[in-house]
């Protein structure tokens, strides 16, 4: 079990290549933080055997491996087609139908209703990650569209279809959705992954609900639409966590602009101290490959640099040949790039905001700001926080500190949600009733673990009075006996 673990964390899906307790417990070890359960694949049934197996080995192991639920959101799919497998050519017609049918090469049905009054003459229409372009020629306003193949191939069945210059009626929360948004709610999954994103009401819709549900979880904003870019801000304000979802974003945006995209992204989130995630084709070549290609071990490793809290594995690890050896892979690109960065200047470290005066947290945010200010002039080894909310914790990885960020919490449910968050790493801890005594226990758990050693010099931050959950207001610089 690797004691050490990067500042970069990684997430794994889950699928029928990973399902099962010995594999899991091989990714556990390889360096995995975050199990993910797609909701556009398996059932429920499906999912709750392997929260469970999570949930053993966490018991098992003193692990606080989180899980993540993903929705799938307003997802466009076509159906099933002859034989599995058509060819359209370039300049075919093809029939869109609102009505299940068997697809051909002259129609297929496709999974949105109101498809046919929201679409124009012109719209573009993208089947299997844009692989299969249309362009509407016709709409009778009703439940059929008929378009032209402007390039053509082979369709299987129940792919995914995109809609770039289409506005879209459907809701972001579907009537699946909050099925699955339920189910993961009552097996009390740690974070939930909104597909789809269109506004920052999106998010307040799914917060909502968990709230009425009394959980716990976390929600992560996918952004792959073009709409979200437009409403980035207030999407990452209201949000918990963002992912940058590159397969339908790449497809739903020009290709050339997503690199960029990305990079912005990251830099809004770690401005607002908001986790953010890197997915979709990370290791896509190992699915098949034990080894990953040039190209994407450089992705991996910038995506690092530029300082994402989380890299997400898909297919890699649900359904690909090498589960723990993909996870095994990345890990080792991740350190590599972390220990060595005096090459890349400093990044992914020390990322400076200082706190704006006249905000709600703003005594919190100077202590966090400076006690990571502090940590660089003396070369700490820990900052060390108590925190009931993780906000103290969030803020200072936001700052992307050389430091390891160590956190002490009496709330259980934090545990595995800090598991996402850049750097953290967190320990149950409910005696918080002597400063001193509190200090010098952290410091005593954390040498035994070999986390910190004699003569390092660690920093904690404490909110005072003891008794009351507010905001730190205190923080204190000591040398390891």
């Amino acid at each position: 079990m690797r004691l050490v673990r990067s500042h970069t964390k990684v997430i794994a899906t889950l699928g029928p290549a990973s399902n099962t307790r010995e594999v899991m417990y091989q990714m556990i070890e390889e360096g995995v933080d975050v199990f993910r359960l797609n909701f556009s694949h398996s059932n429920q049934e499906e999912h709750k055997k392997c929260i469970q197996i999570i949930n053993s080995l966490n018991e098992e192991l003193h692990t606080n491996i989180a899980i993540l639920a993903d929705l799938q959101g307003p997802k466009l799919r076509i159906g099933e087609v002859e034989n599995n497998l058509i060819e359209v050519a370039d300049g075919d017609l093809l029939t869109f139908v609102t009505e299940k049918c068997m697809g051909t090469k002259e129609h297929l049905y496709l999974s949105y209703q109101q498809f046919p009054h929201d679409v124009e003459i012109g719209d573009t229409i993208l089947i299997d990650d844009g692989k299969i372009q249309l362009e509407v020629t016709e709409t009778n306003r009703h439940d059929k569209v008929k378009a032209k193949v402007i390039h053509g191939g082979p369709i299987s069945s129940k792919k995914g279809v995109n809609l770039p210059n289409t506005d879209i009626s459907m809701p972001s929360l579907t009537l699946a959705d909050i099925d699955n948004a339920n189910f993961a709610i009552e097996n009390q999954v740690d974070w939930v992954a909104l597909s789809f994103v269109r506004s920052a009401k999106d998010i307040l819709d799914l917060k909502e609900l968990i709230a009425s549900k009394k959980g716990h979880a976390g929600v992560i904003a996918k952004i792959e639409k073009p709409e979200a870019l437009l409403d980035i801000d207030k999407i990452i304000d209201a949000a918990d966590g963002v992912m940058v979802a590159r397969g339908d974003l790449g497809v739903e945006v020009p290709f050339d602009q997503v690199p960029l995209i990305q990079k912005q992204i990251i830099n809004k989130c770690i401005w607002k101290s908001k986790p953010v995630i890197i997915a979709t084709q990370m290791m896509e070549s190992m699915i098949t490959n034990f080894r990953p290609t040039r190209a994407e071990a450089t992705d991996v490793a910038n995506a690092v640099l530029d300082g994402a809290d989380a890299l997400m594995l898909s297919g890699e690890t649900s359904v690909g040949k090498y589960p723990a050896g993909v996870i095994r892979n990345m890990q080792k690109i991740i350190d590599y790039t972390e220990a060595n960065t005096e090459n890349s200047n400093g990044f992914p470290f020390n990322r400076e905001h200082a706190p704006q005066e006249h905000t709600n947290n703003f005594i919190s945010n100077s202590i966090c700001y400076n006690a990571y200010k502090m940590s660089q002039q003396t070369g700490a080894k820990g900052i060390i926080n108590f925190s009931h909310t993780g906000y103290t914790a969030y803020r200072i990885s936001g700052h992307r500190p050389v430091a390891s960020v160590f956190s002490f919490t009496n709330n259980r449910t934090l545990l595995r949600k800090l598991q996402l968050v850049w750097g953290v790493r967190a320990y149950y801890y409910d005696k918080l009733d002597d400063i001193d005594e509190s200090i010098n226990y952290t410091i005593q758990f954390l040498k035994d673990k070999g986390l910190l050693h004699t003569n390092d010099a660690v920093i904690h931050i404490v909110g005072t009075p003891l008794w009351e959950k507010g905001q730190a207001n205190m923080m204190k610089l000591s040398i390891v006996p």
